[in-house]
């Protein structure tokens, strides 16, 4: 029995995963497509890559590429914390380093000063990630926002929402309202997540938008609850 298993770029949702699941099962005795990780695994293929690529071209944007042959007993590769999270290490990272030095040209470090800068950075810098594909992102949204699920508008709006909230907290414009707006928005997110991640949802998180192919999990979990607690704070203080 052969086993061949490839990457597939282009998968932004289990919508995509079935299209091309449907293509892919005309090729070999049985195809397996996931979306976390984006690969599928062909048993006893019929077709060569050129050929797969060709009818896949045809229902679109997805393209097949070459992972690894593995055999019945070999185990799937898998990649280290670090490597899967890296994009997301990195980009909190900058806008941490960046808000950091804001404080040091400033000559002295205020705690509420460096918060309003580093979620000005994070909102500024997410929506970025989610505008390059506003509706490839509202697909994933809508997979666990309990919102976007129900009214798919709302994950077409979201990045303008984060991108909102980015430059209120860099003018510094209304900070009650936009902290509050964030304890809401950033909160009732936390809620989907935290329901995907406790029913072990094989998810694609899309916090980077569609570019990363970041797994629904803890991360995300932390990631949405510090920025609702700094918020908070910014409140109460």
């Amino acid at each position: 029995m052969s086993t061949v298993q490839y990457q597939v770029s282009g998968l932004t949702c289990q919508g995509c995963v079935k299209r091309v699941g449907q293509v892919l099962d005309q090729y070999a005795e049985k195809a397996s497509v996931t979306l976390e990780p984006p690969q599928a695994t062909l048993t006893n293929p019929s077709a060569d890559l050129s050929t797969l690529n060709s009818a896949l071209s045809e229902i679109g944007q997805y393209q097949l590429s070459v992972d690894q042959t593995i055999s019945d007993a070999t185990e799937p590769y898998e990649q280290s914390w670090f490597a899967t999270y890296r994009p997301l290490l990195l980009v909190i990272g900058y806008i941490l380093l960046t808000s950091l030095v804001v404080e040091v040209v400033n000559g002295n470090f205020l705690l509420a000063r460096w918060m309003q800068h580093f979620m000005a950075g994070f909102f500024l810098v997410f929506s970025f990630f989610k505008m390059l594909d506003i509706r490839g992102f509202a697909d994933s949204y809508a997979m666990y926002d309990l919102l976007a699920k129900r009214i798919y508008g709302y994950g077409l709006l979201y990045p303008f929402i984060e991108l909102a909230l980015g430059i209120g907290y860099l003018s510094g414009w209304q900070p009650y309202f936009v902290n509050w707006l964030t304890v809401i928005v950033m909160g009732f997110s936390t809620i989907g997540v935290l329901l995907a991640v406790m029913d072990n949802k094989k998810i694609r998180c899309a916090c980077l938008g569609t570019g990363f192919n970041l797994p629904m999990s803890t991360v995300t979990i932390i990631e949405d609850i510090t920025m609702v607690l700094m918020a908070a704070w910014m409140i109460i203080r």
